[in-house]
């Protein structure tokens, strides 16, 4: 089996008020695969994902454990490296897009890397024409609609060509419309996903397997299918499906 993308092993992590959130964590992502992490609040999702280019590290309380992505571990030394071979889209666009044209927001990753010129115009189309933005390029991004701004923001991570691109939360708050224009993005993109979410269905139809957190464990991985149709699972775990929603006649109409 080749190196995984991304490689925890035996995370375990407490807060400085001795809040313990992770209990030797290990998550195994390969290249190419899109992955959904599941759980209630309070999980340790949040935590984790922190974890995962060292925003959260051993200074920040006390760690065991290791985090490595292709092989690079996640430590100050490799920081600058890590944070571009993993791209965190944050739930909220607008903590992500700060400057005042599409444009030079996209930019402003590759251009800190050092990318200039028609190479550096050259990486902000690529990553708009990903996700469907070409033509807003020099509009201000509080102009769009938040569905278009979450786009935007996706494409500020894929403009560092990221190795791993965790996404937060990323149907939250988007009408049905924007809903499946990102979820056809994301189908679209030949870069390896983690998804946090809460949006079972979107989890069903985007990853084809399902990473469970409870109370800073991993309390299954298996195919997401496997994960929401375990009631047993579900209801041990405060996952809760929307009502009506059946994931099994689900899989049957998109593969049938």
């Amino acid at each position: 089996m080749s190196t995984p993308v991304l490689d925890v092993a035996g995370l375990a992590f407490a807060y400085p008020d001795g809040h313990q959130a992770l209990f030797g964590v290990d998550l195994h992502v390969h290249a190419g695969e899109r992955v959904a992490l599941l759980g209630p609040n309070g999980a340790g999702k949040t935590t984790l994902v922190m974890h995962l280019n060292g925003i959260l590290g051993p200074d920040a309380g006390t760690a065991a454990g290791s985090v490595a992505v292709s092989g690079l571990p996640v430590a100050k030394d490799h920081l600058r490296e890590i944070r571009r071979r993993v791209g965190i889209v944050f739930q909220d666009p607008d903590d992500q897009l700060f400057m005042g044209t599409v444009r030079a927001d996209v930019a402003f990753g590759p251009a800190n890397l050092g990318l200039t010129g028609a190479a550096l115009d050259r990486r902000v189309m690529e990553a708009l024409e990903q996700v469907g933005m070409t033509e807003f390029v020099d509009r201000p991004p509080h102009h769009l609609s938040f569905g278009q701004r979450r786009r935007v923001a996706v494409a500020t991570v894929l403009a560092m060509q990221p190795e791993i691109l965790v996404l937060d939360e990323p149907s939250s708050n988007l009408d049905p419309a924007s809903r499946r224009e990102l979820a056809d993005v994301l189908r679209s993109l030949d870069v390896t996903v983690l998804m946090v979410t809460h949006d079972l269905p979107y989890a069903l139809e985007l990853c084809p397997r399902a990473v469970v957190l409870s109370e800073g464990r991993v309390v299954a991985d298996a195919p997401t299918i496997e994960v929401l149709t375990d009631e047993a699972l579900m209801t041990r775990h405060r996952l809760e499906l929307p009502w009506g929603f059946d994931p099994a006649a689900a899989v049957r109409l998109t593969t049938g």
